[in-house]
């Protein structure tokens, strides 16, 4: 694994990476409060096959924070700056929860640049009690409220698995940038519907996958997606929850891999 530190122009500034393996490239994108490390058990196994890169988030990581008040699109609009700047091509494209919104908007405005996508634990369209409750969490987020105990309790069942990967997350969560999870959580907050519509217009393979036990990024949210996209594809994987990458990785690579083998143009 070879770590590198990208400096961007204004207003991105350094972003971070860890890139594995050669080949077609394939750019990974966590979640809200982790870090590119958060991927591990996908880059060990894709980069057999690929160039795997993992990129920190804006405020997460060794990446720099965007400018207050950032939603989605500045997310987006940064991805394609750090993707320009690698210049690698069109991608395959997988984002985790915050990631997924990321990815999956990036390849609505940016479609020759995306070769595939994978959206994994993603929100889609969330009814009112959930958009709520979301935005109740983010408000106290950015009022300086960190609870570590309630995101990993909706996070993670009782399962070895579970708790084996529930302390690698509380470490993460434990030293994340306060700024950078307040700002990145706001914008996961109200990016569900952002780029919903534009779904019906990618036309690369998108798979949507997530657990069945996760209460917020359903598998309805899941089947959603993968219907909305003409050559969608939705995987719920059973006796799992929100980071489901880590609690059953064996299973997500297989879906990944599955991903990868996919054409990239579908009739």
């Amino acid at each position: 694994m070879t770590s590198t530190t990208l400096q961007l122009s204004d207003p991105f500034g350094p972003v971070t990476c860890q890139s594995a393996g050669d080949g077609a490239p394939v750019v990974l994108l966590h979640g809200v409060g982790m870090q590119s490390a958060a991927w591990a058990p996908q880059v060990e196994q894709l980069s057999q096959t690929h160039r795997v890169i993992a990129l920190d988030l804006p405020g997460h990581g060794g990446s720099g924070l965007l400018p207050d008040g950032a939603e989605l699109p500045d997310y987006v609009a940064w991805l394609h700056a750090v993707l320009t700047e690698l210049d690698l091509g069109p991608v395959s494209l997988a984002g985790h929860s915050m990631g997924a919104l990321i990815a999956g908007g990036y390849t609505v405005c940016h479609p020759a640049h995306v070769s595939r996508v994978a959206l994994l634990n993603g929100v889609f369209r969330r009814d009112p009690a959930a958009r709520e409750a979301v935005e109740a969490r983010a408000a106290l987020i950015r009022a300086g409220g960190f609870d570590l105990e309630t995101p990993l309790a909706r996070w993670f069942g009782e399962g070895k698995a579970d708790l084996a990967a529930r302390a690698q997350v509380a470490e993460w969560l434990s030293g994340v940038n306060l700024a950078g999870y307040a700002a990145a959580y706001t914008a996961f907050a109200r990016g569900d519907s952002t780029y919903a519509d534009g779904f019906s217009d990618i036309r690369c393979p998108l798979l949507a996958l997530t657990g069945d036990g996760d209460p917020n990024s359903t598998p309805e949210m899941a089947r959603a997606m993968a219907d909305a996209a003409p050559h969608g594809r939705a995987v719920v994987i059973e006796g799992h929850r929100h980071m489901v990458n880590l609690t059953a990785p064996e299973e997500v690579n297989t879906a990944l891999r599955t991903w990868l083998n996919t054409e990239e143009e579908l009739s």
